[in-house]
């Protein structure tokens, strides 16, 4: 089997692969999300398994006064999403990935899975371990998501829709991983 396409193969299986049990140890505020969301408390934890092996870390961070909110209202609040990877993983696989995961939330058009494809692409960069990506998601300003790469602003994302989306890869009811879901919107296990 070529490369490559082991590679794709494995970076599909990673995102399919369910999370694991054990919440990562508490964290510190990230220096991005603290900026953007100021007294942003941590909501919940959890991590991404694949055989056995530790993926990622994943933190979900709330914006004050929003702690308790629903578990289905996520989408109508700010937070963000903070992922410590253990492993390294090509940022394009990673993009194409996210699509994948986005179009589990409902249909996407040719055109527009293109576009977003392209827009992952640009600021999604390849990782190693030990590095951070941090999705800061406020679905009430004109550029509803911000991507951070270990706390430098990589760029934003005007569409909203891109941006829910992208956010909901982890905490839409939809999500292929309900278990990591569950432990990020401090839910019981499904």
């Amino acid at each position: 089997m070529p490369l490559r396409r082991r590679a794709v193969l494995a970076a599909g299986a990673l995102w399919a692969a369910q999370a694991g049990a054990n919440a990562p140890p508490a964290a510190a505020v990230p220096a991005e999300v603290a900026a953007n969301l100021p007294g942003a408390t941590l909501k919940g934890a959890g991590r991404l398994r694949f055989l056995g092996l530790l993926i990622y870390e994943a933190r979900l961070w709330a914006a004050p006064g929003k702690p308790d909110q629903p578990a289905d209202d996520w989408s109508q609040h700010p937070l963000a999403l903070e992922i410590q990877y253990a492993r390294a993983l090509d940022g394009g696989q990673i993009a194409e990935r996210s699509l994948v995961e986005m179009r589990r939330q409902g249909d996407v058009a040719p055109a527009t899975a293109a576009a977003w494809l392209a827009e992952l692409q640009r600021l999604i960069p390849d990782v190693k371990a030990g590095d951070r990506l941090t999705a800061v998601f406020d679905p009430g300003q004109r550029l509803p998501l911000r991507l951070f790469a270990n706390g430098v602003q990589r760029g934003q994302i005007g569409d909203a829709v891109l941006a829910q989306r992208f956010v909901g890869i982890w905490l839409s009811p939809a999500t292929s991983e309900r278990a990591l879901r569950a432990a990020l919107l401090g839910l019981a296990a499904p």
